[in-house]
């Protein structure tokens, strides 16, 4: 690995990155957090995943829509497409140049509410960029290809009820600790918004064994072995089934907070080896995913701290947006330098195989990153429209 760890990484941030900051190690621990988030958003990306993405939507609990969470991604199906060529002389590339424009083509706007993001400006483009919503939907765009002094641009309208959602948690500790009480908050949280989001519910039985809970709009339910009913619904075609289903995953980073090490200082993927933290998580996704110290290791040395000379660029805009004195942040999952969105783009299609392998499978035990995909895909290609 080409640090230590990723505790002895974060301590090189702090020296060499954010060092003119009050709190150089909990800058640090909040840009690595980032990196999480990109990290998996590129990922997702990459799966082909790009036009269902949404960043930082409320979620209504289940049974409950009163209560809303915000999740850092959630997966929507689309109700309509369409492609849209675009001159982009123009400074900024609007909400209301983009709606303007796709008027013209005759889409349909009737019953959208249009919103004041900006698509691309000064070479910062905004991802899964909402331009309108309406009561059942989002409209977003996202920049499909650049043909020289025009963009096309694809337009997409997602439900508003999503199919599964990501969080991505970090916690750092203070240095000579082996975790904080910020950990197990941190781990409560999201339990809490896996167990709600859903119409498929975890219940324990009286020896252990996890089952699963879905009920019917005429209030009959179905009880299996949870695994069981989760691949069940994933699979099925019944509207029932579907039609309040949420697919739960998480994603958390940094061995240090979650995982015992053995006496030999190796960490070990069994249960046994799992802090009381990991153990309250695992239990309350559906997926649970670990970015390993040499996930994230190689990803912000090859990346960002010791590029070959095709991918200096990512290098100096994260700096860019870290360092004393920046502008504008153009390296989150929310804005990115458009540059080095491509380059990124391409650093994970051309290597997603490695890029999988960041990855380790924490729950369901005995499944692979393979299938997580694979049941994604089957919820994407749902037929939606006669679901919802």
């Amino acid at each position: 690995m080409a640090y230590e760890s990723v505790d002895k990484l974060q301590k090189l941030l702090a020296d060499e990155v954010f060092n003119h900051t009050k709190d150089p190690k909990k800058a640090s621990g909040r840009a690595l957090g980032t990196l999480v988030e990109i990290v998996t958003y590129y990922l997702l990306k990459t799966w082909g995943l790009n036009n269902q993405i949404s960043i930082e939507r409320g979620l209504s609990e289940y049974g409950n829509p009163s209560i809303t969470h915000n999740v850092e991604y959630s997966l929507h199906p689309i109700v309509r497409s369409s492609f849209l060529s675009i001159d982009k002389s123009a400074k900024s590339i609007t909400s209301n140049v983009i709606l303007k424009a796709l008027d013209a083509t005759g889409f349909d706007l009737v019953g959208l509410e249009r919103k004041s993001n900006i698509l691309l400006s000064n070479g910062i483009l905004r991802n899964a960029c909402t331009i309108a919503t309406s009561q059942s939907s989002f409209l977003l765009c996202s920049i499909k290809s650049d043909m020289g002094d025009k963009l096309e641009l694809h337009i997409y309208e997602q439900s508003r009820k999503p199919y599964a959602m990501f969080e991505c948690k970090r916690v750092g500790v203070e240095e000579g600790m082996t975790k904080g009480p910020q950990t197990i908050e941190k781990a409560k949280q999201g339990a809490y918004v896996a167990r709600m989001a859903s119409s498929l519910q975890k219940i324990r039985s009286e020896s252990g064994e996890m089952q699963g809970i879905i009920y019917k709009s005429d209030g009959s339910y179905i009880i299996k072995p949870y695994v069981d009913l989760m691949e069940e619904v994933i699979y099925s075609s019944d509207k029932e089934l579907l039609r309040k289903f949420i697919l739960t995953v998480g994603v958390v980073s940094n061995h240090g907070n979650w995982i015992k090490k053995s006496l030999t200082g190796e960490l070990s993927f069994s249960e046994e080896s799992f802090q009381k933290e990991l153990m309250v998580l695992a239990q309350s996704y559906d997926w649970l995913l670990f970015l390993t110290d040499q996930g994230l290791s190689d990803f912000i040395d090859k990346l960002l701290m010791n590029p070959i000379l095709e991918h200096q660029f990512l290098k100096d805009t994260f700096l860019l947006s870290y360092t004393e004195g920046k502008k504008k942040n153009q390296f989150t999952k929310v804005q990115m330098n458009i540059e080095a969105d491509r380059i990124l783009l391409k650093y994970f299609k051309d290597n997603i195989k490695s890029v999988e392998k960041w990855f380790n499978v924490i729950s369901p035990s005995k499944k692979s990153l393979t299938i997580l995909q694979a049941e994604l895909d089957e919820l994407k290609n749902k037929n939606w429209k006669t679901i919802l």
